[in-house]
């Protein structure tokens, strides 16, 4: 009993932390939410061969009230690419009912691998940002914009983020600011984890192997546990994020993603 106490506080803290971060980088939370649910669940008695999985899909379940409450604080401080999403609604659940179609049969160690390798890619462009980085000055045609979207949502499906971490480095990486980037992926994570969770119980629907209080991939319980506190948290990582200089903000962006990828090749080394 005391274990669970404690775990149950762990999950919570979790939901704090990654609300915070939810708000202050518009990723949604599930890049703070993954490593620390696939450390969870062994303790929960979660058969090793889906924990990567339920990690995944209940990540995307808590991401949906926190994207929604963190896009409400940027939006209140004025930032956020309204167009752009509006331009997303189709093509981006679009990405993410393809990859969910496909989900159930890759392995948990390719969900890692694929969440680290995009995460480095993306702190690498954070940490050292030149302005010949920059693609252009402006957002490209709805043709190709359509097309980022659809490859926003198809790998955060496999990531189990909300986008952000993804169209940060698309937005920026056309010379949109920081704080623009931020608060549009805030947004971005909505279109993302409503029919990512869908997909994510149903790619693990009637399993044998999956545990009571699960629908699917989504661990119920777990999300019940660390929603409220995500949801509290977001509005302060939001206003938070707008009193930082746009390349302060950009570097602990880029930091906080490293320390996320040692944390989660840890686990795979372990």
């Amino acid at each position: 009993m005391t274990e669970l106490l404690i775990l149950a506080a762990g999950l919570g803290l979790a939901g704090v932390l990654s609300g915070f971060l939810a708000g202050l980088f518009g990723i949604g939370g599930g890049a703070i939410l993954v490593p620390i649910l696939i450390t969870v669940f062994p303790y929960l008695g979660i058969n090793p061969d889906v924990v990567a999985h339920m990690a995944v899909g209940t990540s995307l379940a808590i991401i949906i009230p926190t994207a929604v409450r963190s896009y409400r604080s940027h939006r209140s401080k004025g930032a956020g690419n309204a167009d752009l999403l509006r331009a997303w609604v189709f093509w981006v659940p679009f990405g993410v009912v393809i990859a969910s179609l496909i989900v159930g049969g890759v392995s948990g160690d390719v969900l890692r691998a694929v969440f680290a390798a995009i995460a480095l890619i993306i702190a690498i462009k954070m940490l050292f940002n030149r302005a010949s980085w920059t693609l252009a000055d402006h957002l490209p045609p709805r043709p190709v914009t359509n097309g980022v979207g659809f490859g926003i949502g198809f790998l955060s499906t496999f990531m189990g983020i909300g986008g952000g971490n993804l169209n940060n480095l698309f937005m920026t990486s056309f010379g949109q600011p920081i704080h623009q980037a931020v608060a549009t992926s805030a947004g971005l994570g909505v279109l993302i984890a409503i029919p990512a969770t869908l997909g994510y119980a149903y790619a693990g629907w009637g399993l044998a192997t999956l545990p009571p209080w699960t629908l699917g991939y989504v661990h119920l319980l777990g999300a019940a546990l660390v929603t409220p506190f995500s949801m509290l948290a977001a509005p302060y990582g939001a206003r938070f994020a707008h009193n930082l200089s746009p390349r302060r903000l950009e570097i602990t962006f880029g930091i906080f993603l490293l320390v996320v990828i040692v944390r989660m090749m840890t686990d795979v080394i372990a």
